[in-house]
């Protein structure tokens, strides 16, 4: 029983986008591991901005740097 958690930045994803993802991770897990889409749970979970970091540096801060 796969459970899968997604975390993504809080920048307007919509239900649709979510839905897709939710789609294609599950998709994923039945072709390389063929498990059982009605017992594979994927958790999409929205961060603030603020609160996520990559590089050593908070993520706006990150992309100001990398927009170059």
């Amino acid at each position: 029983m796969p459970y899968v958690n997604v975390k993504i930045t809080r920048e307007g994803a919509t239900a649709s986008q979510k839905a897709e993802i939710i789609a294609g991770v599950t998709d994923l897990l039945v072709k390389v591991l063929d498990k059982d889409p009605a017992t594979t749970f994927v958790l999409i979970e929205e961060v603030a901005l603020e609160d996520w970091g990559v590089g050593g540096v908070p993520t706006e801060e990150y992309r100001r740097r990398n927009r170059a």
